[in-house]
């Protein structure tokens, strides 16, 4: 199965009282071999926020077919400067199962597609 994931987070004053150049240089340093290391197994698509809500100021869509690989690049992101120090705060996140009921019906034995 595919699973689709929806991580917000928001990034802190500290994160933003940084030069550009410098958060450049974490996410560079800190942020990008995270998710290099996973994204043979996790696909990752970044979107920002802030302009339009106030629970969060961003998002980042994640695709997998192993939970685990998805767990253990959460890991390594909070072992991270960028969230060990407070830069960037985890906020809620959303897991979905791509076409899940059309899984369901090939288990029981009834392809059809309908819901």
């Amino acid at each position: 199965m595919k699973y689709g994931i929806v991580l917000t987070y928001t990034v802190t004053p500290r994160w933003l009282a940084l030069a550009r150049e410098e958060r450049n240089a974490m996410r560079s340093a800190h942020l990008e071999p995270a998710f290099a290391a996973y994204a043979d197994r996790v696909t990752a698509r970044f979107f920002d926020a802030e302009a339009f809500n106030g629970r969060f100021s961003d998002f980042v869509v994640l695709e997998t077919e192993d939970l685990g690989a998805y767990y253990f690049l959460v890991e390594a992101l909070r072992d991270t400067p960028v969230i060990s120090e407070g830069y960037l705060a985890f906020g809620e996140i959303f897991l979905g199962v791509e076409d899940g009921f059309q899984a369901y019906e090939r288990a029981r034995g009834n392809g059809t597609g309908s819901r």
